[in-house]
């Protein structure tokens, strides 16, 4: 799928970055927040929608916007977390992630809480 990328143009020359790098970034960094679940591509219509075929990876869409990047992610919390925070915990270890490893310091990463998940 890599046929998105994000183009910088530096003093030696220009930096292409692949939107299935940056997945693998937001992927990375949504594992780390203790209670998500995971990602997913199950919601509801208008989030399906978003996270159609253009999605890079299951429950990741990327946006390039000249110099900003705009991220959606779908995810499953686990039982009893409070929702609202996970998705803050999310939102601000992809932004970072992405801002390092990148170097870009405009970065937008909406979270779409789809589930909960439960143990078995």
């Amino acid at each position: 799928m890599a046929e998105n990328y994000i183009t910088r143009v530096e003093e030696g020359g220009s930096i292409n970055i692949s939107d299935d790098v940056i997945a693998t970034m937001v992927k990375t960094a949504v594992k780390e927040v203790e209670s998500v679940s995971g990602l997913t591509s199950t919601a509801g219509p208008a989030v399906a929608e978003l996270l159609s075929k253009k999605s890079t990876a299951k429950g990741i869409k990327i946006q390039f916007d000249e110099d900003a990047i705009i991220i959606d992610t779908a995810i499953l919390v686990k039982y009893g977390s409070n929702v609202v925070n996970v998705a803050k915990a999310v939102q601000e270890n992809v932004t970072n992630a992405v801002q390092s490893m990148t170097g870009l310091e405009q970065v937008t990463v909406n979270v779409h809480v789809s589930g909960v998940a439960f143990e078995k």
